[in-house]
């Protein structure tokens, strides 16, 4: 059991010698380390150079100076995981059950006690303190974990954020973007090479009658047979000008070779009208 990882100390306190060699006598064959104290001040005084190292305290109730329930009411403000047992005489047990809350008492034990009794308490007391350890363990581990995911979550929140925030500022340059384009006494249209379209401006959708649908189309199934060839034409020779007419209007179509990088690679189309409309 993960109890047995670190030795079971228990300390017995008692102003009776007897008592406590008779407690040391029915732990003999047990794996305990029994520790005894003739007072509860001696007791304390163990308990302080020892450390937190107690796992059961056994303190008689009726005790010179110092009552068990004192004393015990001391142990648990030092050490509350202990847990913590009483021996009383019959006549002490109104006074001990009233008490019982004062030490955080686990449970009290009458004189004379039952050997087996007293040995099955003692033994479910250590449980206790294992499992009540246990349990601040996983508390611990489980706090750790919420904290770390509390941290991991707030990061989320912000690198979502700042996508978001990343996002609408390029949402933004986008909408100026077009807006440009739009004020421009021009059409314009950008084809990438594989011939679909991916901008325009109001003046070519003026020009041409086509709608805003064209965006994201291929050019094969939007433009007209002279403007596909002047495309591949483009391709191939890099920048061309020519007197065009389009969709009735005459004007200047130039195009040029864009290959600035792999996300920029197309053909931009400039078309100026001739008859001096905007």
């Amino acid at each position: 059991m993960e109890r047995l990882e670190m030795p079971v100390k228990i300390l017995c306190v008692d102003d009776e010698r007897n008592v406590l060699r008779s407690l040391e006598r029915i732990f003999l064959d047990d794996d305990y380390e029994i520790v005894t104290a003739g007072s509860g001040d001696e007791g304390l005084e163990i308990m302080e150079n020892a450390g937190d190292s107690f796992q059961v305290v056994v303190s008689d109730y009726r005790m010179p100076v110092m009552n068990g329930v004192e004393f015990l009411k001391t142990v648990y403000e030092r050490l509350p995981d202990t847990v913590r047992i009483v021996l009383s005489g019959y006549a002490d047990a109104g006074a001990i059950v009233e008490a019982i809350n004062e030490g955080h008492i686990y449970k009290f034990i009458s004189k004379p006690w039952n050997d087996d009794e007293l040995k099955m308490t003692v033994s479910h007391a250590i449980e206790r303190y294992f499992l009540h350890k246990k349990n601040l363990e996983l508390t611990a581990a489980l706090k750790l974990r919420n904290d770390e995911l509390l941290i991991l979550n707030d990061k989320l929140e912000r690198l979502v954020q700042e996508r978001t925030d990343n996002l609408n500022f390029r949402n933004k340059i986008v909408v100026a973007y077009q807006n440009i384009l739009n004020s421009i006494p021009a059409g314009i249209v950008g084809i990438d090479l594989s011939g679909n379209i991916v901008l325009c401006n109001s003046a070519w959708i003026d020009i041409t009658g086509s709608g805003w649908h064209i965006m994201g189309q291929n050019i094969k199934n939007s433009f007209s047979e002279a403007i596909i060839l002047f495309f591949e034409e483009v391709k191939t020779k890099g920048i061309i000008k020519m007197r065009f007419v389009m969709n009735g209007v005459d004007g200047i179509l130039s195009g040029s070779l864009m290959h600035e990088n792999e996300d920029q690679q197309g053909v931009i189309c400039v078309f100026m009208r001739l008859d001096g409309l905007v």
